[in-house]
């Protein structure tokens, strides 16, 4: 869904009357409402008309392409996604902002509420904890991403090496945005179509260059990306050879994203010259892969401790208005009877009156501490209705 989709139908819902709190978040592959709601199935049921109107479908058409989490599901379906649990790629650090963008677009509309807001705050906790305390975002499971860190291992730090871009394609580009973020220093772009490369050289701050200055350029680069649709290769050990001796021992890396590959293998047996293809980083990727299931599995653990106390928060929601009405009670009954004390007694001070007062409200605190926390023991040992009925009885309090 478009992002004026999005506004168009968190405005409908949060005005239907089942729905007391919404909030909608749209990804490449999935599109999720969050409700707060005291009719569960009234308000999933107010969704599927929403989309059935807006799409021209009947609800039976596309039903089947649908799930419904309820309760502490629901709970454990959000921190799982926002801790990328529930990704294509396990681990992938993209779905948190766009929950987080979600929520300040639907926050800014007041579509939340006092449910829906906190169950958000430690959605990002749960998450930020998923990201601290495990590894799952710490291994590469992009082609491009892999690309980078085996620079990073070559290198150390990628900070100010120069790179060189040949070609066009998607995934150098990402390699290209990924050097970025590591503060790389200058970029050149190769490319057949010289205004292709000219753009693209614009888009990164960098530098076109045609396809006859590689072998120069060579000497200069540290990283070198290719990604053409070339039949044969386009950079050839003997090509590269004489510029080994030119760079004096530095080393000279090749990430090949081509198939079939732009970059001669033969290199890799150059002194100082680091050749890696598609087939090597889908190895590494494979192996990413299976650490970041492992840590999965510490992940889950905290999404679970993050539920368990979500849903003791919302038990401790019910108990709110016995709680109040106990302690109002007392209090009424305290007030009244230290106001008809000193309405009997003569020549005190306001100091004094004061005093007394205070002390009345200090007995309330004691006479109401153990009943409330009855109340709430009750509440968190899955007992909540027997205890409410029990402060409700001993106290003598009506709805």
């Amino acid at each position: 869904m478009s992002r004026q989709e999005c506004m168009e139908a968190i405005d409908a819902l949060r005005e239907h009357p089942h729905v007391d709190e919404v909030l909608l978040f749209s990804t490449c592959n999935r599109v999720e409402v969050l409700m707060a709601a005291k009719d569960g199935e009234a308000a999933v049921a107010a969704a599927k008309d929403y989309i059935s109107d807006l799409k021209g479908l009947p609800v039976s058409e596309f039903e089947s392409c649908l799930y419904v989490h309820h309760r502490e599901e629901a709970v454990r379906h959000m921190f799982s996604v926002a801790a990328s649990l529930d990704s294509m790629v396990v681990g992938e650090p993209q779905i948190l902002g766009q929950v987080k963008d979600a929520y300040h677009l639907t926050a800014s509309k007041k579509a939340t509420g006092p449910l829906l807001n906190r169950l958000m705050h430690r959605t990002f906790h749960v998450a930020k904890r998923v990201r601290s305390e495990t590894g799952i975002g710490d291994s590469a499971v992009s082609i491009s991403y892999a690309a980078i860190e085996l620079a990073r291992k070559i290198f150390g730090s990628l900070e100010g090496r120069k790179i060189l871009l040949v070609g066009a394609g998607e995934m150098a580009e990402l390699a290209v945005e990924h050097l970025i973020q590591h503060q790389a220093g200058d970029i050149f772009v190769a490319n057949r179509t010289l205004d292709r490369g000219v753009e693209l050289a614009r888009r990164f701050n960098g530098s076109a260059i045609a396809l006859e200055e590689i072998p120069e350029t060579l000497t200069g680069v540290d990283i070198i990306i290719s990604s053409t649709g070339s039949p044969t290769c386009v950079i050839t050990r003997d090509m590269v050879k004489p510029v080994i001796k030119r760079r004096k021992g530095r080393s000279i890396f090749f990430i090949d994203i081509a198939v079939p590959r732009d970059i001669d293998p033969a290199i890799n047996r150059l002194p100082n010259a680091y050749v890696y293809d598609i087939d090597d980083l889908k190895e590494v990727i494979d192996g990413n892969i299976e650490t970041r299931r492992a840590e999965a599995i510490k992940a889950e653990r905290i999404v679970e401790e993050g539920v368990v106390a979500f849903s003791r928060w919302v038990e401790g929601l019910r108990t709110v208005p016995t709680i109040k009405a106990l302690r109002a009670k007392v209090e009424s009954i305290a007030e009244g009877e230290v106001e008809k004390t000193l309405s009997g007694l003569t020549g005190l001070s306001e100091e004094e009156k004061a005093a007394i007062r205070r002390m009345g409200q200090a007995i309330v605190t004691k006479v109401v501490h153990d009943p409330i926390r009855f109340i709430k023991d009750g509440c968190h040992n899955r007992d909540e209705s027997r205890a409410l009925s029990y402060a409700r009885s001993f106290f003598d309090i009506h709805d």
